[in-house]
């Protein structure tokens, strides 16, 4: 009677860890999963004069159809270029803002 008093002692303290890891995987499935992202909206505080950064550049487009956003033909050297609503005119070469059109 001893050795099974102690056979069961022992089965239930070892078994005691493995039955809880068990039933906290399985609150891990059933909890949905949560990722969080970090947005960082940056809206840029364009002046007349300023030289766009290769940084700056990367978050435009060039606009070809001018007429469709009702914007005048650029001068030559010069292009239109869209960052989020704002329309810039600015050198091709330099990428100096001649010209700024906020919608």
């Amino acid at each position: 009677m001893k050795k099974l008093t102690t056979v069961l002692l022992a089965t239930a303290v070892l078994a005691a860890p493995l039955l809880a890891t068990t039933e906290a995987s399985a609150q891990d499935h059933r909890r949905p999963v949560v990722v969080e992202r970090d947005v960082h909206v940056t809206k840029y505080n364009w002046s007349r004069g300023h030289r766009m950064t290769p940084t700056e550049r990367r978050h435009m487009r060039d606009v070809r159809d001018y007429h469709r956003y009702r914007l005048s033909a650029p001068p030559r050297g010069y292009r239109w270029v869209q960052v989020d609503n704002d329309f810039l005119l600015i050198g091709s070469v330099n990428g100096v803002i001649a010209n700024i059109v906020i919608r």
